[in-house]
């Protein structure tokens, strides 16, 4: 066994793998105070940061005037009545899987405010104030329910954390903010930084974890009374076995994949993201958002679409056709959506400008209502004419198919009970 002072241990993480031993202590402690629910269900979000346009994608008015109507023509899909664009075939050939909310509605226009009102429910940051203010809907998950597999982060974003700084934690405390990929899982030599030993040391040079991990509980009390544990971070936490054990490395290597079936989701940093959030959820992860981008199209918007458009498609069809072979669609909810949509009129620049008045997102899996379409927009596209349905309704929503109550409250900053979904209402044509 080691023998060691307490000061030298609360700093022995730092020469071993560049952690503090409070960060490991940390991770037990809030894992302790969890009480996590029993359903299984995991989350994988595409998030269209900048706001894709609804007119383009899902809600096309093909009977519009062209300066509405946009680029493209529709085609039909799985389910009759239902069309898309023609740049989603893929997602048409499985569109009895998928329900579209074509009714989203909030009150403003700015990317930073209506991005933090989607991520977490609640409307909050300003320009001149735009710190976040409320966690993300990721992080309301990862400190609800957790993982499901030991040493697994619970809450992952691909390759790393945007929506304007508003996927993190904020009151929840470091220990449900996400883990970062830190790289784009479509490079060749795709790694994760955030699990690789620090330079010149090597896994037989930690072998004794194990004993310094036992000797972490006889110091917990006397720690725990020293305050060491308030706020720090808990991967730092997980570290040891992370870096040291099989089971998250092998579910982050993507060479483990069939060429074919990395080919079907897409050699691009959409389809890799995704089969990568599938190994993620299958191996215990219970949310991953998959950042996809930048969708802020004011000008030539038909150029960006035609970078964004073929590889979301791709990688959407390709996770729903493999999470039902696999058995796991009905486990895993899938949800496409940015801060809002765009105008309905497209401007002199041949762009789209923000819109949040009504727009559209998409959910598949997880046991809801597959073929299914919610609500509707104007002739044009402009405002909400059926069944207006506002950011909480598409967290309850998401919180329920997930087994989270909806009753759930956690402190805010000031110590003031704060519900996770406000006056939202699950949308009970899904479920």
């Amino acid at each position: 066994m080691f023998d060691i002072s307490r000061r030298s241990f609360l700093q022995l993480g730092s020469p071993l793998v560049g952690l503090g031993l409070a960060d490991i202590l940390s991770a037990r402690a809030r894992a302790a105070e969890l009480t996590k629910p029993t359903n299984k269900k995991s989350l994988i979000v595409f998030w269209t940061h900048g706001g894709m346009s609804q007119q383009d994608t899902y809600d096309m008015k093909p009977e519009a005037p062209a300066e509405y109507r946009g680029f493209y023509e529709t085609i039909r899909t799985s389910v009759p009545g239902i069309t898309v664009s023609e740049r989603f075939p893929d997602q048409a050939k499985v569109m009895h899987h998928m329900a579209q909310v074509r009714s989203v509605h909030h009150e403003n226009g700015i990317h930073a405010p209506s991005a933090h009102w989607m991520q977490t429910g609640r409307f909050g940051p300003t320009l001149a104030r735009n710190a976040a203010q409320h966690p993300s809907f990721g992080s309301v998950i990862a400190r609800t329910k957790g993982a499901s597999a030991r040493y697994m982060p619970p809450y992952v974003t691909v390759p790393k954390s945007e929506a304007f700084g508003y996927q993190g934690a904020v009151y929840l405390g470091k220990a449900s903010n996400p883990f970062e990929v830190g790289a784009n899982p479509n490079s060749k030599d795709f790694k994760v930084p955030n699990l690789a030993l620090p330079a010149g040391l090597e896994i037989k040079s930690v072998e004794n974890r194990r004993q310094l991990l036992n000797q972490f509980d006889t110091l917990r009390r006397d720690i725990d009374n020293s305050g060491v544990l308030d706020g720090l971070n808990s991967f730092k936490a997980q570290a040891l076995d992370m870096v040291t054990g099989d089971q998250v490395r092998e579910a982050f290597d993507l060479s483990k994949e069939h060429d074919a079936l990395r080919d079907r989701y897409g050699r691009h940093q959409y389809g890799q993201s995704a089969l990568l959030a599938r190994r993620l959820v299958e191996a215990g992860t219970t949310c991953v958002t998959i950042n996809t981008g930048y969708w802020d199209h004011h000008n030539d918007i038909e150029k960006g679409l035609e970078e964004h458009l073929p590889p979301l498609d791709q990688a959407i069809a390709g996770l729903i056709v493999d999470l039902e072979e696999r058995g796991l669609l009905d486990d895993v909810l899938i949800y496409c959506a940015g801060e809002f949509g765009r105008t309905p009129l497209i401007n002199g620049h041949a762009g789209r400008d923000h819109w949040s008045n009504c727009f559209t997102v998409m959910l598949a899996g997880g046991g809801l209502k597959g073929g299914t379409i919610v609500g509707a927009s104007e002739k044009f596209g402009g405002g909400v004419t059926e069944r207006l349905t506002i950011p909480q309704d598409l967290l309850a929503t998401i919180y329920q198919t997930l087994g989270i109550p909806l009753e759930t409250h956690y402190e805010d900053a000031s110590g003031r009970p704060t519900s996770i979904i406000g006056s939202g209402q699950p949308i009970h044509e899904l479920l």
